[in-house]
């Protein structure tokens, strides 16, 4: 039977190591004792299977304790042990998460075994559930996963499996809007660190001073607003896998601190001291090319090697053929049932559409288009004009269908009148037409 690892807080310590010399006549109990919730907090990167904590300790209450215990993992059991008899205390620690509530008498030693037992029991109970859906195939596979059939897509099947066998870091590249998250987490949920967290964090959308903390932690008063300890990202993933998206966003002087983290395995959170070890697995992302970024000077070439491991890229939505219409399906079906309604169909002049698009914006753009498409459409087919696409960077809609030479005249003499602040002559000159062209389109509102 695996050990069953019980952290204890008791502030007194005769009646500390009474309870632990109890519990210890177990042999598959493994037990620490700490006597104030800071020492316990610090310890959490550990994973205890089970809590049990004294709700009159002196340095917080039992109530602020147990919700900061579940703000970090919602999971782990908690029992409190009390000298409190008061029913409407027990009842509000039990809603706010508390597994069981044990008073501090003669019998506390025994009831306290028997939850202990209980408790386990479900646990096993839980875990036995979880192994009997894997065992049906109800799993996180890529085919269920990433959308496709190309032979782009299908390569890269091949990597995720490599990954999924190792434990080696791996660095996901590609345009933006290509799918990384999907791949670091189908990368995650079949690996064998499945049951432990995947964390997700966007390098581009944290402020610079910001991102030290987010990732490593502070300490209580590490800096103004710090109002108590918290862990960071490396922390929360403990045991399972850290996906660090847009990487290449990160500056210098942080990428130096990463580069420790990834050597060491262990952390140091902002204003401490101690060095916490770290199990994960690192999943990269970027939209940059890497290499180039270190040749420019703007990323370390130390981490470049750390954090590469197995380089997977993946291929951008215009060189995936057909996977465009089964992913366009895949969201209609999937706005139909966010939405209670039924799923419409692509004409087929919509599916000429999508396909002859070139997809800047990849799949997160596909599926913006498809929603709207669905708000769009008045009736049970998706018609090509029900599509609209925008050009990045232009707030005009684009359109594919075919102009004529005088909407591309027009076009070009309106692009140079704003070009030259709208003097016909100079525009005359330039595109080598008579002014009165321009004058007659000016009139008549094609320009």
């Amino acid at each position: 039977m695996p050990v069953f690892r019980i952290f204890i807080v008791e502030d007194d310590p005769w009646y500390g190591q009474v309870l632990k010399h109890h519990l210890g006549l177990n042999p598959d109990y493994e037990l620490e004792l700490f006597s104030n919730s800071k020492d316990l907090l610090n310890n959490l990167y550990k994973s205890p299977d089970l809590i049990c904590m004294d709700f009159g300790l002196p340095d917080i209450s039992g109530d602020k304790l147990l919700k900061e215990l579940k703000s970090r993992n919602k999971s782990v059991p908690i029992i409190v042990i009390s000298g409190q008899e008061e029913i409407n205390v027990a009842v509000s620690l039990l809603k706010a998460g508390a597994r069981d509530y044990i008073i501090k008498d003669e019998h506390t030693k025994e009831q306290l075994w028997k939850s202990i037992i209980h408790i386990r029991e479900n646990l096993s109970l839980k875990q036995e559930v979880e192994e009997l859906k894997e065992q049906l195939g109800q799993k996180f596979s890529f085919e269920n996963t990433i959308i496709g059939q190309s032979d782009a897509i299908l390569r890269t099947f091949t990597f995720l499996q490599k990954a999924v066998n190792s434990n080696i870091n791996v660095s996901l590249t590609g345009e933006t809007g290509t799918g990384k998250e999907v791949y670091a987490k189908a990368i995650h949920f079949n690996s064998d660190r499945k049951k432990k967290p995947f964390v997700a964090v966007n390098m581009g959308a944290i402020p610079t001073e910001l991102v030290e903390s987010e990732l490593f932690g502070h300490e209580k008063g590490a800096f103004t607003g710090a109002v108590g300890a918290r862990i960071g990202k490396f922390e929360e993933a403990q045991g399972g896998s850290l996906f660090l998206d847009e990487i290449g966003e990160l500056d210098l002087g942080l990428q130096s601190k990463l580069l420790r983290v990834v050597q060491e395995r262990e952390i140091i959170r902002v204003g401490g001291n101690k060095p916490i070890p770290v199990d994960i697995r690192l999943i990269t992302a970027t939209h940059k090319d890497l290499a180039d970024e270190v040749k420019s000077g703007r990323f370390r070439e130390d981490l470049f090697f750390r954090i590469v491991g197995l380089p997977i890229e993946l291929p951008p939505l215009r060189e995936r053929g057909n996977d465009v219409i089964i992913l366009a399906k895949y969201f209609i079906e999937e706005y139909a049932k966010n939405n209670k309604t039924k799923a419409l169909s692509l004409h087929e002049t919509a599916k000429t559409k999508l396909q002859k698009y070139n997809w800047p914006g990849n799949v997160r753009e596909l599926k913006a288009v498809i929603d709207l498409a669905c708000v769009m459409s008045d009736g049970q087919l998706i018609k090509a004009d029900d599509l609209t696409f925008y050009k990045i960077g232009d707030h005009r809609p684009y359109s594919s269908h075919e102009k004529t030479l005088k909407e591309y005249e027009a076009e070009i003499i309106s692009e140079y009148l704003k070009k030259y602040n709208q003097n016909v002559v100079t525009v005359a000159e330039k595109l080598d037409i008579g002014k009165s062209k321009i004058y007659n389109m000016l009139k008549s509102g094609e320009i």
